[in-house]
């Protein structure tokens, strides 16, 4: 699957963020080698847009949203927001733009500061960028928390325990929305609460983009969640970005067969429907200490060829909005896939 390539990446002054051919290494104990946690991974995001990322669970989709945030700073490759390479700040002037990129984390309980009141959680961001004198501090917490929803009067002087998951996760949204971000990453927002609170929380963040004019990249590995919410999805695995385009087409006609793989997988609640596969996720998972060559997806993929394991595929347009790195893509409406040569399988 994944491979390189920009043809997916647009131009003009819409695009909020534009991430090139950006490379996150981490070193692994005890050797001097070193795992690419993200491979040459190319995204953007238009203004006032939602990008959702989807994949496996290691596949390097918070990596990818850490390294936007240059925590850490990728290894190769860049990051522009909003017209300014960030892997070229530092210091003070790289503060300054994480104040305009904010995170929601995964865990809501465990963002925030359990010996501190709510109030003091919410107000520590501005009393750090110095936002107007004390009461007018008071003034903007009290009405972030009631645009997530919360009482301020009975939330305030209470602590992180004192509420259930989805109130944490209303607060930790408010906590990034009262410097009033730009581009808000969301990391596993939901995967945490129940159905009926993923719900809340995802109308809460449909609420604010459009209240506030925000950019989202949601990462998640709930496919359903991200369609919902998403106006682009990007689909990823082990480091790499393997198909990209529009909701509708990526799960009526997916062109990569690991797109395929993770729709038939999703679970239906019908006990009249028939079994997936037996062999829908036949092979291992490979090593990202040591990944297949060309195609990362080829020891798993029922149509990998031995061109899947001497090249690399490259990311090529299908059609409006719809981009995929596969030489043998998957039967859509714009482009007939190539038929993969039966005799031709990798050793």
């Amino acid at each position: 699957m994944a491979g390189s390539g920009t043809s997916h990446l647009r131009d003009g002054d819409d695009v909020l963020l534009r991430a090139e051919r950006v490379v996150v290494e981490y070193p692994m104990r005890g050797s001097r080698q070193r795992v690419r946690a993200v491979s040459d991974v190319s995204l953007d995001i238009g203004r006032g847009e939602t990008l959702g990322l989807v994949g496996e669970s290691g596949c390097g989709k918070s990596t990818i949203g850490r390294a936007i945030l240059q925590l850490p700073r990728p290894n190769a490759g860049s990051v522009h927001y909003d017209g300014v390479e960030l892997t070229a700040l530092s210091g003070r002037r790289l503060r300054a733009y994480r104040r305009d990129i904010q995170m929601v984390f995964q865990d809501p309980l465990s963002s925030l500061n359990p010996r501190q009141q709510i109030g003091e959680i919410l107000a520590d961001p501005l009393r750090v960028w110095k936002h107007g004198t004390p009461a007018e501090r008071e003034r903007l917490v009290a009405d972030t928390l009631e645009v997530v929803g919360l009482d301020p009067s009975a939330t305030l002087t209470r602590r992180p325990h004192q509420f259930s998951g989805g109130q944490c996760q209303r607060i930790s949204i408010a906590r990034c929305l009262v410097l009033r971000p730009g581009l808000l990453i969301c990391d596993e927002p939901v995967s945490a609460l129940d159905v009926s609170v993923q719900a809340q929380v995802l109308n809460l963040l449909e609420d604010m983009k459009a209240r506030y004019g925000l950019s989202l990249l949601f990462i998640a590995h709930d496919l359903a969640v991200v369609k919902n919410i998403s106006d682009r999805v990007a689909v990823m695995y082990l480091g790499k970005l393997c198909e990209v385009g529009a909701p509708e087409k990526l799960y009526q006609r997916p062109a990569h067969p690991y797109t395929d793989l993770l729709l038939r997988s999703i679970p239906e609640p019908d006990p009249s429907r028939p079994l997936p596969d037996a062999d829908l996720t036949a092979g291992e998972l490979p090593s990202p200490a040591d990944p297949p060559s060309g195609c990362r997806f080829r020891t798993r993929c029922p149509r990998a060829t031995q061109l899947c394991a001497e090249e690399e595929p490259v990311m090529r347009e299908l059609g409006v909005d719809h981009h995929v790195a596969c030489h043998h893509p998957l039967p859509t409406s714009a482009v007939p896939a190539a038929a993969p040569t039966p005799e031709r399988t990798p050793a």
